[in-house]
């Protein structure tokens, strides 16, 4: 059978890197297209093999780097260019920062968006973040635990990773340990774990459920290792099944503690988090009375917020609600703080729902706001307040806003993903 012929023609030709683009890859251009090149930099001259179309452009691997480009630095971490968990290790610190500020404003030129006030980045530091996702596959050799390959489905087996928080890391070899007698070979699947104020949770996804003896050994693991919770999913949709609670793992919003649900989406660090909450309340007026807090999840912004205001929570994932709504309850703040369960993207609040409210706080995940953003937009709240992981997708969704009428006053960009292409903002609109 003759093989059908890879778009690119896996054509190979010299090129000379000129900028990074979005997602962290080096662009060069060739027959006026951008050609994508993973692991280099601004002034790199390689030889690269063009591979499939991207973005109206090629996708490349790189075969030859012929010379350096400025501002390359040496790599802290032995996994760099195999592990796809960060793509800027290799650019030194006053590049990256130099990047990493002009995100923003590039972002919102495109969209033809003026801010009143671009902020510097905030910068977390490395070694802080409290959450992650380890892929598993269990092999004839063992079990590799860790992070994707760059561009693939290959797991590589994580010795050290300077991004994660010492005690997280740390519960990785005993946890490999743990699970490479329980799983059989062949067999795929996730680890996520939280390290809470309290102890660490921890959720396995596999295709089938852990048996008895299995049960019986994460239960022994789990005490000693200060895991206070595990549950099992078979994948990341259905709804998780407890395996051990030695308690309720907990996490401090404002002055609420709260339970996630097993494998929920909070902040990935604990000073990313306290860096968003206070551009959040800075941007929430001296005299609001009322709040909407969408795209709510399980309360890091509620519970702040409900310190100064009354507070209607809206999420649609039901599980994150749900603990939302068991701690404002045990915190005797039922009534300050309300909740309604909702899809924003199907079914966004309409413009007369958010008339009786004094500010709004929206925080979508990666791909934006764009209908509740448009139904703002048409709203006559005074105040908004957008939390994004996205400058592309919140510059959309702010010129929805700024064409509705509102005055984009500042940005505080902040930068709580170390050396990746992720950058998370906070900003505030008012009315015209």
């Amino acid at each position: 059978m003759r093989r059908r012929a890879r778009k690119g023609g896996g054509r190979q030709v010299e090129l000379t890197v000129t900028a990074i683009g979005s997602r962290g890859d080096g662009i060069a251009f060739v027959d006026e297209k951008p050609v994508f090149i993973p692991l280099t930099l601004p002034g790199d001259r390689l030889r690269v093999r063009l591979e499939a179309e991207k973005g109206g452009g090629f996708r490349a691997e790189p075969l030859d780097l012929l010379e350096e480009g400025p501002n390359r630095s040496d790599p802290p971490c032995p996994h760099f260019g195999v592990c796809g968990g960060c793509q800027l290790q290799h650019l030194d610190e006053s590049a990256y920062r130099d990047w990493k500020a002009a995100r923003m404003p590039e972002a919102l030129e495109r969209q033809g968006v003026t801010a009143g006030e671009l902020r510097e980045p905030i910068y977390i530091s490395a070694g802080s973040r409290r959450r992650a996702t380890f892929a598993l596959r269990r092999h004839a050799g063992g079990l590799d635990l860790g992070f994707h390959r760059r561009q693939s489905g290959a797991v590589v087996d994580l010795q050290t990773c300077l991004l994660l928080t010492p005690e997280l890391f740390a519960l990785a070899a005993p946890l490999r340990a743990a699970l490479e007698p329980l799983l059989p070979p062949g067999m795929r699947g996730d680890v996520i774990l939280l390290q809470a104020e309290n102890g660490f949770d921890l959720l396995l996804i596999t295709p089938e459920p852990p048996d008895l003896a299995a049960r019986e050994a994460l239960s022994a693991f789990a005490a000693e290792q200060q895991v206070v919770r595990v549950s099992w999913a078979a994948d990341g949709k259905m709804a998780p099944e407890p395996i051990v609670e030695r308690s309720a793992p907990l996490l401090t919003f404002g002055q609420t503690a709260v339970s996630p649900p097993p494998g929920g989406f909070v902040q990935p660090s604990q000073a990313g988090e306290a860096a968003l909450v206070a551009a959040v309340l800075e941007a929430l007026p001296k005299d609001a009375k009322r709040v909407a807090d969408l795209f709510a999840g399980c309360g890091s912004f509620t519970f702040p917020l409900a310190q100064h205001a009354t507070v209607t929570a809206v999420e649609g994932d039901a599980a994150a609600l749900a603990a939302l709504w068991t701690a404002a309850r045990r915190a005797g703040l039922a009534g300050p703080v309300m909740v309604e369960q909702r899809d924003l993207v199907r079914q966004p609040l309409h413009a007369e729902e958010l008339a009786a409210v004094d500010a709004v706080v929206f925080d979508p995940p990666q791909q934006g706001a764009r209908e509740q953003a448009q139904e703002l937009a048409g709203s006559p709240v005074p105040r908004v307040i957008a939390v994004s992981c996205n400058p592309v997708s919140f510059a959309r969704d702010a010129r929805s806003l700024v064409e509705g009428g509102y005055r984009l006053d500042w940005v505080q960009p902040v930068d709580q993903f170390p050396w990746a292409a992720h950058l998370e903002l906070v900003a505030s609109f008012s009315r015209t």
